[in-house]
């Protein structure tokens, strides 16, 4: 195929509103296909201009849609910024008073395992039966409170460093260690009010994120592990910035030192780097989180529970979002994930080649 006809079959916009009716097809219309599960919004950005963008019938413009794991990314964002400002150093122990005590073992946690989820701290993601899950008990049962304070307050089962282990009440942690890093208050509505603003000044305003609603605990605690709200178009822009650490206009928003951090392969897991996921061969896990060998190895991606994906390959100059309801490990997750595979597999490299101008179908 000629690389112009790439664009000749991305150039297509679906969007809800009044334009005219079109018929011209899209190259996110297999995403909303019986096989891959619920499809809600997609959207496909190439060199800061929109490609495609698509809801079902019934979601817009007008609606947030849930980040779940994806939020992990936005914490750790919001660590490198504290870093970059010299209050947190990788490297360090991390700033966690409940664990300095003198034989506590845990002292030797660094911020580094943290991101790289490698703490060694006992956890377990994913429950058989669903109620033997930590996250789920500390998130919708009994840890609501004081999320951050069940999270901080397990031992260890590994040596620090040593282990992978996927883990949404790790992120927890961070985002305690920013809060406290921000204000000694124990107000919760002060904490949370605090958190917020730093989010919205070092990264949703300079990147255009209008929409952001953060969720916290009962102490304050933004929930960075599982819930933040945004719109698609949010997403879309928290994936531009994933691209290269710029906002809007090019404003440097993310240090290129912490997002190449951000984007380097972990000692304990080839696939995943410092709260984001690569697309590189070798993971932790039996099935990977990407798809190696599709698309450049210098692809990244957010990933949610029920398939929530914020994909950034700044080789292609390529954001691709998708958000949606398709079960974690089932056949319709692996359709899906061969499916956005097979839609960046049709994006040239070739940075000088640029879509036809767009047109718009409801």
């Amino acid at each position: 195929m000629q690389k112009n006809s790439h664009w000749m079959m991305l150039a297509a916009i679906l969007v809800a509103g009044s334009a005219p009716a079109a018929t011209s097809p899209t190259p996110l219309d297999s995403l909303f296909s019986a096989g891959v599960g619920e499809t809600r919004a997609a959207l496909m950005i190439r060199d800061g201009r929109v490609v495609a963008k698509v809801y079902e019938p019934g979601y817009s413009d007008a609606n947030r849609f849930v980040s779940w794991s994806m939020a992990k990314t936005v914490t750790a964002i919001l660590v490198g910024e504290l870093v970059a400002d010299g209050k947190l150093a990788l490297d360090a122990p991390a700033p966690v008073a409940e664990w300095h005590g003198a034989n506590d073992p845990r002292r030797a946690i660094t911020l580094r395992m943290l991101l790289n989820m490698s703490s060694g701290l006992r956890h377990t993601e994913v429950g058989n039966p669903v109620e033997a899950s930590d996250t789920n008990q500390v998130l919708f049962v009994s840890g609501t409170q004081a999320m951050a304070q069940r999270a901080i307050g397990v031992p260890l089962e590994a040596q620090p460093g040593k282990t992978f282990e996927y883990s949404s009440l790790t992120t927890l942690i961070l985002s305690e260690i920013i809060t406290r890093t921000l204000t000694a208050s124990a107000d919760p509505k002060e904490r949370a009010r605090i958190y917020r603003a730093f989010a919205q000044r070092r990264l949703f305003g300079p990147a255009g994120i209008t929409s952001a609603m953060l969720d916290f605990d009962g102490s304050g605690t933004q929930i960075g592990g599982s819930l933040i709200y945004m719109t698609l178009d949010d997403y879309g822009r928290l994936g531009q910035v994933l691209l290269d650490g710029q906002g809007r206009d090019g404003q440097r928003i993310v240090d290129p030192d912490w997002l190449a951090f951000m984007k380097t392969p972990s000692p304990t897991n080839r696939e995943y780097g410092g709260q984001l996921w690569l697309n590189r061969a070798g993971g932790a896990d039996r099935v990977p989180a990407l798809f190696p060998g599709h698309g450049p190895d210098t692809l990244v991606s957010c990933l949610g529970h029920l398939g929530q994906f914020v994909i950034a390959s700044p080789d292609q100059g390529l954001v691709l979002v998708r958000l949606g309801k398709t079960q974690d490990d089932t056949p319709a997750f692996a359709a899906l994930r061969s499916t956005l595979a097979r839609i960046v597999d049709r994006v040239p490299t070739d940075r000088s080649v640029r879509p036809s101008p767009a047109s718009v179908r409801r």
